[in-house]
C-alpha cells in the first residue's frame, strides 16, 4: 500500500536510470515472449502468449511514454545493450529449439514468469512513490499491477498443464 505523502520528492536521477533498467528489460521480455509464443504455436496454448505479447508490447510502449513524459533519456549504453540484446534473443537464448518439452520447456516458462514478477516489483515501487510524485497515475498503476499478476498467473498455467509430459512417463497400456 502506497505510503502516506511526506513532502519527499523523487531522486530523479535514481529514479530515471531505475526506470530505463526495467525499460531494458521490458524490450528483453517482449524478444523472449515472442520467443514463447513459436515455441507454443500450433498448440492449445497458441493464444495464451499471442495475447501475451500484445500486452507486454503495449506495457513497454506505455513505459517508455512515460520516461520521456518525466523528461528522462534514455541512457545511450542501455540502447546499445538493447541492440546487441534483440540480435541475440534472436537465436533463441532460452529455448533454441523452440519446443515445449523437456526442461528447456520448463525454464522458458519459470524464466517468463521471474520477468512478469519483475515487472510487478515495477508497478509497486510507482505505487508506492505515487503519493510522492502526482506525475504517477495510481488507478493506472494499479491496473498495470493486477494486469501483470494475471499475466503470471496465464504463464503458470501453461506450465502447470504442460508439466506432466515433460517429467512423468507416459501411462503404461493396458494388459490383457
Amino acid at each position: 500500500m502506497p505510503q502516506k505523502e511526506t513532502g519527499r520528492t523523487p531522486r530523479h536521477e535514481s529514479l530515471a536510470a531505475y526506470l530505463d533498467d526495467h525499460l531494458l528489460g521490458a524490450e528483453t521480455g517482449v524478444r523472449l515472449f515472442k520467443a514463447a509464443r513459436e515455441t507454443w504455436e500450433g498448440t492449445e496454448h497458441e493464444s495464451v502468449f499471442a495475447d501475451l505479447v500484445q500486452q507486454i508490447s503495449d506495457e513497454r510502449d506505455e513505459l517508455e511514454t512515460l520516461i520521456l513524459a518525466l523528461g528522462y533519456q534514455r541512457s545511450r549504453f542501455k540502447k546499445a545493450l538493447a541492440l546487441v540484446g534483440a540480435a541475440g534473443g534472436r537465436l533463441g537464448p532460452i529455448n533454441p529449439l523452440s519446443t515445449g518439452k523437456g526442461t528447456t520447456g520448463q525454464l522458458e516458462l519459470e524464466t517468463l514468469q521471474s520477468i512478469v514478477r519483475a515487472k510487478e516489483c515495477l508497478y509497486r515501487t510507482l505505487l508506492v512513490l505515487s503519493p510522492h510524485d502526482h506525475r504517477f497515475h495510481a488507478p493506472r498503476i494499479r491496473e498495470l499491477l493486477e494486469l501483470a499478476r494475471n499475466q503470471q498467473d496465464a504463464v503458470a498455467k501453461v506450465m502447470e498443464d504442460t508439466v506432466p509430459a515433460r517429467f512423468l512417463t507416459s501411462p503404461s497400456p493396458p494388459t490383457r
